[in-house]
């Protein structure tokens, strides 16, 4: 099967999953799955996503995963007692093939149902590769050549190029994923500073990083008043973790929200933050200027890149931003699904939460999901967005 391990996803569920646990575990959630990919349709291989999602109910934790968990300072034992024998239920997923796509619809407690994106988004991506793309002798050449191509530019770039893997969901299978870390560990040395699988992260002997995602400060537009819910997720996730974890994501209602929420406070607390859409070069000079306007040395600071980088898009930035402001990149398809052919553009995304509507107003146009338009456009008024 294409998932054999709850660990088998994204730093960030686990660590918004505690935070779940700890503070809001009541709250129920709705996720929907989004195809932006034109001209593919993923309704022919239905019932192999299904059987794949169906296998996602048996997996459990073991004694080993348990143990590396315990390890990790910012993850609290409680929460890790919470998973001993924690099961995903693939009966709060609905799946079906509509006229002109297929449709998949998450239901539940939040941290009954927070682990199924990542593995879901694999599943779906391999299941589709694995149909379409027969040649994968030749199409993982292909890759290992561009792949070697990529070793070879970070090591003569001459900038201090902090790469995190982040691609899990996007891969074109585990096994590639796990032949790009080990090739990236071998040929790039420190520049490789982790990854945001848990599992491999285990299993190979690297970092496992990630802080927040959209889903977590979307939740908070349920919890309080929509022009406060940035700020009361930033909040809350301070309180969480104590200093631990401190990477801002920004663009949830965009970059301008973000620079009125993220005040002198949270300026301080949080290390830094991470881009995911918009410009990026606009968005780190306005970031090294918020902090110069509070005082901050912006060396002090890491600002984390992760919108549809690739290599060279990851240098150039490396070079303009060097020795004014830390960076790091997290880099997902372009490293984990670069075999020569188009990869899929799919996500899976909370859309409400405790029976509320809650959105992302993102920065690049396309991004935005959400199909409650009265709604998105309450919280543009909320955020005084044009």
């Amino acid at each position: 099967m294409i998932i054999d391990s709850l660990l088998d996803t994204d730093l960030y569920k686990l660590t918004m999953m505690q935070v779940v646990w700890s503070r809001f575990p009541h709250t129920q959630v709705e996720y929907a799955f989004k195809n932006r990919t034109a001209d593919v349709d993923l309704r022919p291989y239905a019932d192999e996503i299904r059987s794949e999602i169906s296998h996602l109910g048996e997996l459990r934790l073991s004694a080993e995963e348990e143990a590396y968990l315990r390890s990790i300072r910012f993850i609290k034992g409680g929460f890790v007692d919470s998973l001993r024998g924690f099961s995903l239920n693939p009966d709060a997923v609905e799946m079906r093939a509509d006229s002109d796509q297929l449709r998949i619809h998450i239901k539940g407690n939040w941290y009954q149902t927070i682990l199924f994106e990542v593995p879901i988004l694999a599943i779906v991506n391999e299941v589709y590769f694995r149909n379409t793309q027969p040649d994968a002798p030749i199409r993982s050449e292909e890759g290992r050549l561009r792949l070697e191509e990529k070793c070879r530019q970070i090591n003569i770039a001459g900038v201090d190029l902090g790469i995190i893997e982040f691609g899990t969901r996007r891969r074109y299978s585990r096994e590639w994923q796990m032949f790009v870390l080990r090739t990236l560990k071998d040929q790039i040395g420190d520049h490789l500073i982790g990854t945001s699988n848990v599992h491999l992260a285990q299993t190979m002997g690297l970092k496992p990083i990630g802080t927040m995602a959209h889903e977590f400060l979307q939740a908070g537009q349920a919890f309080t008043s929509l022009a406060d819910s940035q700020k009361y997720a930033f909040e809350e996730w301070m309180q969480e973790y104590r200093g631990d974890l401190g990477i801002a994501l920004s663009d949830v209602v965009g970059m301008d929200a973000f620079f009125r929420d993220f005040d002198l406070l949270f300026s301080k607390a949080y290390d830094g933050a991470r881009h995911d859409s918009g410009d990026p070069y606009v968005w780190c000079e306005r970031l090294i200027a918020h902090y110069e306007a509070f005082r901050i040395d912006p060396k002090s600071k890491t600002a984390v890149f992760s919108d549809g980088l690739d290599i060279q898009k990851s240098i150039a930035l490396a070079r303009h931003f060097q020795g004014r402001i830390r960076t790091q990149y997290g880099i997902g398809t372009n490293l984990t699904n670069d075999l020569g052919f188009n990869a899929l553009a799919i996500v899976l995304k909370m859309t409400r939460c405790n029976n509320r509507p809650v959105a992302k107003i993102s920065d690049t146009p396309g991004k935005t999901m959400s199909e409650d338009f009265d709604y998105i456009e309450s919280l543009r008024r909320a955020f005084e967005l044009g």
